[in-house]
Formats: structure tokens, sequence, C-alpha cells
């Protein structure tokens, strides 16, 4: 599948990281859908159940680490790329343990997290064929 076929879903309670992330992503060619926090994450992960997750880690109310654990416990956890300003090892691990993908830290370099994305596309791609193929 191309980029154009695959969906990204970024969720960040920073209107301004939700719409820079849309603005760049759209360019590289994805569809992109955003949610402002965990709660609205994981609503519109079930209804649109887009190809990669990137999702904020510290946000206000349900925090990037607990939408993770009911994404993964509803089936849709298997793509997440987390986005931290904190360098802090911990919450990494703890979001590790609970089925993150990849992390990236902010503030980023867009191009790298282009690349980051380029790789979960192409492994949901492959995962997605694996299971057709049996």
């Amino acid at each position: 599948m191309g980029r154009s076929q695959a969906t990204i879903l970024v969720i960040d309670d920073q209107p301004g990281i939700r719409r820079l992330l849309t603005e760049v992503l759209q360019d590289e060619g994805y569809r992109v859908i955003t949610a402002a926090n965990g709660y609205e994450g994981i609503q519109v992960a079930h209804d649109v159940k887009p190809n990669v997750i990137l999702m904020d880690m510290k946000m206000p109310g349900m925090d990037g680490i607990e939408a993770l654990k009911e994404l993964k416990r509803q089936g849709q956890g298997d793509q997440v790329i987390m986005m931290t300003a904190y360098g802090e090892l911990d919450m990494v691990n703890e979001a590790r343990e609970a089925g993150m993908r990849d992390y990236i830290t902010k503030p980023f370099d867009i191009m790298a997290l282009c690349r980051i994305i380029e790789e979960n596309i192409g492994s949901s791609f492959d995962d997605s064929r694996q299971l057709l193929i049996g």
C-alpha cells in the first residue's frame, strides 16, 4: 500500500502540534486524522482503524500511556509511536512495556519523524499481509 492509502491518527493536546503534523504528513501523502486527548483518540481509533497512531505521552486527563493500554485492550494499539518532551527513561520503559512500537522526543526533527512513520507504516502493511497470507 502507498502512503495515500495509509491513515495516521495524531493524538496531542496542543493544537499547534496537531496542525503542524497534519500539514507535514499530508504533504508526505498520508491521510491524517487528529484527536485532542486520549479519550477522543481511543474513539477515533476505534472508528477509523489507523495504520499508525502518533500520540503525545503527556496529556491532561488520560495520558498517552493510559490511552495506549486502552487501545491495546481494544486491539487498536499495535502501531503506536509516542511523542514526549520528557526524556524520562521510566516513562519510555512503561510505554514500551504497554506495547508502544517506537518513540520520538520533542522537539523532533520532522525528517526523522517521517522516517519512523514510514518504517512503521511498512511494518503495519507487512503485518496485515502476513495475516492475510496466514
